[in-house]
């Protein structure tokens, strides 16, 4: 990622091809002007009812979907896969955003809520409005997001969900292309085929999960999982369980983790950690589809019950070998990063603040929502390529304009000549134009004060390429 020519969103762009020009011309004006103003609503974004009006006929534009929108941001974390060196993380995971409208129907229903008892003592039931939205970000063993690899928005127009299959008929015999987990067998095929190296891709889910068809995909992919289990299975000749198998399987090593209690204070948990080698079988209702595998397990239990927190006790379940505690701590490592698409949503809400779009139907917030994407990966990659790549040159993410503006905005605390400065130290003062203090005893700065910092620059150059426009006249 050069960041000595043009700007980063036309790079992110150079991918989409849509079939008129002119609309690609108004994406890329969309996103530098979010850019400059993200969190805001699209009348402040834009500054005028020309640029408004635009907006809202991009939005509304039928010849424009989610996936025309990411094709060129695909292509660029494409690019930053190959770029990169051992295994990527594909975290996936699934999030919500509600709205409140006079006419739901507009965007659609996504679960219904006790609300309380009316005057007469009855159950008020209360139908949230909004969408679902399960993505798929690569990340590497490092953390540093490489950014969205597939993407699905829904409804629960067409899937009624668990709850109301089990009136039915039993869910574990519903084929997995009639429920809504299909999205996770969906999500897996998408970013193998758009990385091409699908043994490099480790997808990783929570026990949402935990689903015998991905295991058979995966196979059939040739990729890998680590998910958290929530099944115990049949194992073995199928006169057993996991959960036998594990009962038996010895203590491979202790492990040592901070952890943080109910009021924040640090302490540290001994964690024992064993694996196994299982032969898993698949669903009763469906042994003649799928074939058995031969899967790791990995339990990582606290040995003592805390009195101020709840008990560590993962239990993964991986198609990857384990052959050793290294091996077993390293595919915990792994999934602990599963937090990092956890923050990608938090600033799709705290900061694009999705939730608060005024757009009226669902098809117009899912265009919108995609261009939030885009940012929301900016800004967390930026955040993250202060810690993972601190001694970088600066032309990865900044231009020279960016770096100028920045040299004379915040003064420099060590005094070091430009070209010796690194990308975390003009990352830094992006942070303190942010509010970020830069104390010695300061964390890294995070996404909070980075997109804050991120507006504030964008203002300021704007500013005085204006500024060097009035001089020049």
């Amino acid at each position: 990622m050069d960041g000595t020519t043009g700007a980063w969103f036309d790079r992110e762009l150079a991918g989409c091809s849509f079939a008129d020009e002119r609309l690609n011309k108004r994406l890329r004006k969309l996103l530098e002007r979010m850019d400059g103003a993200m969190g805001e609503s699209l009348p402040l974004a834009c500054q005028d009812w020309a640029n408004t009006k635009a907006a809202y006929r991009f939005f509304s534009n039928d010849r424009i979907n989610e996936a025309a929108i990411l094709a060129g941001h695909f292509q660029s974390t494409r690019g930053r896969f190959a770029a990169a060196d051992g295994p990527i993380l594909v975290l996936q995971d699934t999030t919500e955003f509600s709205y409140q409208r006079a006419r739901p129907d507009g965007i659609g229903l996504t679960y219904r809520i006790n609300s309380g008892k009316d005057k007469a003592g009855r159950f008020r039931m209360h139908t949230v409005c909004g969408l679902l939205m399960h993505s798929s970000l690569a990340v590497t063993t490092e953390g540093l997001p490489l950014g969205l690899a597939a993407i699905k928005f829904w409804t629960r127009k067409k899937f009624k969900g668990t709850a109301a299959l089990k009136k039915k008929i039993n869910p574990t015999r519903v084929p997995i292309e009639h429920k809504e987990s299909i999205r996770w067998l969906e999500n897996m095929r998408q970013s193998t085929t758009l990385f091409g190296e699908p043994a490099r891709c480790i997808h990783i889910g929570d026990r949402e999960s935990d689903i015998y068809e991905l295991f058979c995909t995966a196979q059939e992919l040739g990729t890998h999982f680590l998910v958290r289990s929530c099944v115990d299975r049949l194992a073995g000749d199928g006169d057993h369980t996991i959960a036998d198998e594990m009962n038996d399987a010895q203590v491979a090593g202790v492990r040592h983790v901070e952890v943080c209690d109910s009021k924040g204070r640090v302490g540290t948990a001994a964690v024992e950690i064993r694996y196994r080698s299982i032969r898993v079988l698949p669903p009763i209702g469906k042994q003649k589809r799928y074939p058995a595998l031969t899967l790791t397990v990995l339990h990582a239990q606290e040995r003592e019950e805390p009195t101020d927190r709840p008990r560590i006790d993962w239990k993964l379940i991986t198609d990857l070998p384990v052959h050793s505690h290294e091996a077993a701590v390293e595919k915990l490592r792994w999934y602990a990063l599963r937090w990092k698409i956890e923050v990608f949503h938090k600033i799709l809400k705290s900061g694009c603040r999705a939730e608060e779009a005024r757009l009226r139907t669902a098809e117009r917030l899912v265009k919108l929502i995609s261009v939030f994407c885009i940012l929301s990966w900016r800004v967390f990659w930026m955040t993250m390529i202060n810690r993972s790549a601190p001694n970088a040159e600066p032309g990865l993410a900044l231009t020279d304009v960016e770096t100028t503006l920045l040299d004379q905005l915040v003064p420099d605390k060590d005094h070091r000549a430009p070209h010796e400065k690194t990308l975390s130290a003009y990352l830094v003062k992006i942070a303190r134009l942010g509010g970020y203090l830069a104390r010695a005893s300061d964390p890294p700065p995070g996404n909070i004060v980075m997109w804050r910092g991120l507006s504030r620059l964008t203002d300021i150059k704007l500013g005085a390429l204006l500024g060097a426009g009035f001089v020049g006249n």
